[in-house]
């Protein structure tokens, strides 16, 4: 199983230029609808086509595992809620359902390393189970070199197969029980933060709870940042196979020249690695919003990547990508449908004023 990507090609800088120069034309001062202008035009550039086509099929793919490290007292939830969670996600009562419904978008829910034997659940669900569990990454290997392989060629399968299936702009959400606390060391080893800088409140832990997570990120760190040049081992020394499935699918989404809308801080987190993955990968995604965890931002800024909206939210499951995700759609639309000047007989900046017969 190789874990090397292809390269990832830019998007068409042609389509860009053609989509700069209609918003120029169109019926309102130039720059006037500020970033939902750039939206449009990264739009454009990922379909290399001026106008964009409206999306016909977001889809959001909920990457599900547990994490050894929830044992330790890092999370406020215990582990068996991941599990259920799943079961919630399929029958459409989660926040990532309501919101999918609302955005246009549908959901795909996906068991990699969730703590049971996936019995009744339907095999499009656990068809690229990894294992049950991963390892606590404070004090052993998420995962081992087989189960890490496995799980990169999950995330790239998982996106070939949404591709393949018509998806046209992705989404990658999570649910997972302890799993801000690999996410955090992945960030903390990528961008050089200390520990501290890195810990948030999670699921809503208290002062204790967040002083016995400082020390599982710390324990975390020490190890990751040994391999931190080498993105496969840094997966299988501090992630999970929900983490490591999600980088493979953000970097395969990118060679398949398919945008995303990252996230929050779990998708921020696979992002970095992807971005090592795959050099060139982050030109393919937006960052759907900023969520309250310390590390988010610190991720942000490494991806140079601004956020759409901040409106404090950590739920994760790909809840603030789909906030975002009208947003996306009225960029695109806007390029596409508004009128020109000349289309709509309104008259531009560039046309010239009356002269002054008398």
């Amino acid at each position: 199983m190789s874990t090397d990507f292809p390269h990832v090609t830019a998007p068409d800088a042609t389509a860009r230029r053609e989509a700069v120069a209609r918003h120029e034309r169109l019926t309102k001062p130039q720059g006037s609808l500020g970033r939902l202008e750039e939206l449009g035009v990264w739009v454009a550039a990922c379909q290399g086509q001026c106008p964009p086509k409206p999306f016909a099929r977001p889809r959001v793919v909920v990457f599900a595992g547990d994490h050894g490290v929830a044992a330790h007292g890092v999370s406020a939830f215990p582990s068996e809620v991941t599990g259920q969670m799943v079961a919630n996600f399929l029958t459409g009562g989660a926040a990532v359902n309501v919101l999918a419904s609302v955005a246009g978008a549908t959901v795909r829910v996906v068991d990699l390393s969730v703590d049971t034997d996936g019995a009744g659940l339907p095999e499009q669900v656990t068809a690229h189970k990894v294992r049950r569990s991963s390892g606590s990454v404070d004090r052993e290997d998420a995962l081992s070199d087989a189960e890490v392989r496995a799980a990169i060629t999950a995330g790239r399968a998982i996106a070939d197969e949404e591709v393949d299936s018509g998806a046209d702009l992705l989404v990658a959400g999570d649910m997972g029980i302890g799993n801000t606390t690999p996410a955090s060391v992945l960030i903390a080893a990528l961008t050089g933060a200390e520990p501290v800088a890195v810990v948030g409140r999670g699921t809503g832990i208290d002062d204790r709870g967040w002083m016995r997570k400082a020390v599982a990120v710390r324990d975390g760190l020490r190890r990751a940042r040994r391999v931190s040049g080498d993105p496969v081992a840094l997966l299988r020394a501090a992630s999970g196979a929900d983490i490591a499935a999600m980088a493979a699918f953000l970097a395969q989404a990118a060679v398949r020249r398919t945008p995303v809308i990252l996230d929050g801080l779990i998708s921020a987190a696979a992002a970095l690695v992807a971005e090592e993955l795959a050099p060139g990968a982050s030109a393919w995604w937006v960052a759907g919003h900023r969520s309250v965890e310390p590390a988010h931002t610190l991720a942000l800024e490494q991806l140079d990547l601004t956020p759409l909206l901040e409106l404090d939210l950590r739920l994760g499951e790909g809840s603030g990508a789909l906030a975002a995700l009208p947003l996306v759609s009225m960029a695109t639309r806007v390029l596409a449908e508004m009128a020109t000047f000349e289309d709509a007989g309104v008259s531009g900046r560039d046309t010239p004023l009356p002269t002054d017969a008398g």
